[in-house]
């Protein structure tokens, strides 16, 4: 296998034949920047007279820049959950959207953290059981 030899004047790997790179601001992008910023007092003028027109083109981009999206929040709900196990409080939040006393997205919520709870309660009790294997099977 050959390896080609370089040029004396080529660059070496790692090498850079412009050390301090492209000076900021001098690239077209730059440019273009520089030239709609000097102008932007004078587009949001116009912008703004044709919203006013009933331009809605305007008017949604001007909104959408300056007023932040609004979210829907689900109002607070007290709830009561009966019975002692889980299963019977997962089946009480199921009853309460059914009648219209929880939405869909608060029910799924309540039925997620009941999930999490249980998870969190079957972890308490192995440990408990370790526990207590360990203390039985221990060598003194």
């Amino acid at each position: 296998m050959t390896t080609r030899k370089l040029p004396a004047t080529a660059w070496r790997p790692g090498e850079s034949g412009n050390p301090r790179g492209r000076k900021p601001g001098t690239g077209e992008v730059a440019k273009l920047r520089a030239a709609i910023s000097a102008r932007v007092p004078e587009l949001l003028d116009t912008l703004m007279t044709k919203a006013l027109d009933g331009d809605v083109g305007a008017a949604r981009l001007l909104l959408e820049r300056a007023v932040a999206p609004l979210k829907s929040v689900d109002p607070a709900q007290v709830l009561k959950l009966p019975g002692s196990t889980l299963t019977e409080r997962g089946q009480a939040v199921l009853g309460a959207i059914e009648a219209g006393e929880l939405s869909p997205g608060q029910g799924a919520a309540l039925i997620g953290a009941i999930g999490s709870l249980a998870r969190v309660t079957e972890i308490d009790d192995l440990a408990a059981r370790v526990a207590a294997l360990e203390k039985t099977h221990a060598k003194t």
